[in-house]
């Protein structure tokens, strides 16, 4: 997203849908407590914003449903009643939502969700990433939002922050040389390898193809104990993610740039100094992404690190709410309300979620094919562990 444009929409946002009749777009909630929750915020960024209203939650926890109930009802307030609701089919059908956040972090259930929201009428989605379990579940979901012009946008929320944009420019403009290849690291905690890759691959992804452009083939190396994973060293993994292997993947990713791109993750090598994210590797600099981190974006040159910000090198951010645009989702949810009154895609769209699921099942479509590279898009859209 261009920087003016972005300062323009956060500026502007409050109006967007209510031009023209003063009305406001309605919002229904979607958690499930003890199976992913309600996500990280999904649910409270709409009362920050004065053109949508909570209008409804739906979870079949009886004890999360009250709780969420009370909570969100507290901060709407008013005379405007948050009704609950067990089952968010219910929901969308009674209150007739406009827009559905989709919260949970287990992600089993997501593309039913969002194609049960997108036959009872919605016509906006956000969702909790990941995106979905499938490139197959990506493909119905992304023909069914089409068919219906559904907008939907995925919650990697670092790739709305305006210095991406900068970063992007300047990389582009040679400001620091030519890229040698961009690298994404997990967090490498206790999911390091394959539940690593799929919970916070996503994010480091969805930012590292802003330099490189769509990916072509993959190559994996799967690990477990050190030693190469077999068959029988699939598990299911948590948070709905579906089949896993590894505690530690290493795959590499050819792009149309023909610049390489790289994941690493090993179980247990987690260091709060380096973080987790994205490093673009240029001749002259290395471009430092940590996701949730602000600064976003640090240059790495001749010893020193230079914080890189919607201003330019070295400059303070300008935006001193700059944490809730971007990790308290504002800028996010702006930007969907505004693509569905523009009738146009939004930033972090259906498109960019189907990329990260297609560069995350890639590795484990590798490892199923005994190490070998494959071809991208995935001819196999069902999951490759399955």
């Amino acid at each position: 997203m261009d920087r003016r444009r972005f300062l323009a929409l956060a500026a502007a946002a409050p109006a967007l849908l209510q031009a023209g009749d003063g009305s406001v777009v309605t919002v229904g909630v979607v958690g499930h407590t003890g199976r992913g929750n309600y996500g990280h915020g999904l649910d409270t960024v709409w009362l920050k914003l004065p053109e949508a209203r909570i209008v409804a939650v739906s979870d079949p926890d009886p004890a999360g449903r009250k709780v969420a109930e009370v909570r969100l009802q507290a901060a709407v307030g008013g005379a405007d009643r948050v009704e609950s609701f067990a089952d968010h089919v219910a929901m969308f059908r009674k209150a007739r939502p406009q827009v559905v956040a989709v919260c949970p972090r287990h992600i089993d259930a997501h593309a039913e969700i969002i194609l049960a929201a997108v036959e009872a009428g919605v016509k906006g989605l956000y969702v909790e990433k990941p995106f979905v379990r499938t490139l197959a579940e990506a493909d119905a979901v992304i023909a069914a939002c089409r068919a219906k012009g559904v907008r939907v946008a995925i919650a990697h929320r670092n790739r709305y922050h305006p210095a991406l944009d900068v970063a992007v420019k300047l990389v582009g403009a040679g400001e620091f040389g030519a890229v040698r290849e961009v690298r994404v690291r997990g967090k490498q905690d206790q999911r390091g390898g394959g539940l690593d890759l799929w919970v916070l691959g996503g994010h480091g992804f969805n930012l590292a193809t802003q330099f490189t452009g769509a990916p072509v083939s993959c190559r994996a190396t799967i690990l477990v104990e050190g030693r190469p994973a077999t068959r029988a060293d699939v598990i299911q993994g948590d948070e709905g993610v579906g089949p896993i292997v590894g505690d530690e993947i290493h795959a590499a990713y050819e792009t149309k740039s023909g610049i390489p791109l790289f994941f690493d993750s090993k179980k247990g090598h987690w260091d709060k100094k380096e973080g987790f994210g994205v490093r673009v590797v240029c001749e002259k600099a290395t471009l430092d992404l940590r996701v949730d981190e602000e600064p976003l974006i640090h240059v790495v040159r001749d010893g020193k690190r230079i914080p890189l910000t919607g201003a330019g090198v070295g400059i303070p951010e300008p935006r001193k709410d700059i944490r809730d645009l971007v990790a308290g989702h504002v800028a996010v949810a702006r930007d969907l309300l505004d693509s569905m009154r523009q009738g146009r895609e939004p930033l972090c769209g259906a498109e960019a979620g189907r990329e990260t699921i297609e560069l995350i099942n890639a590795a484990f479509a590798s490892f199923a094919a005994g190490g070998a590279k494959v071809e991208l898009p995935l001819r196999r859209r069902e999951h490759p562990l399955a």
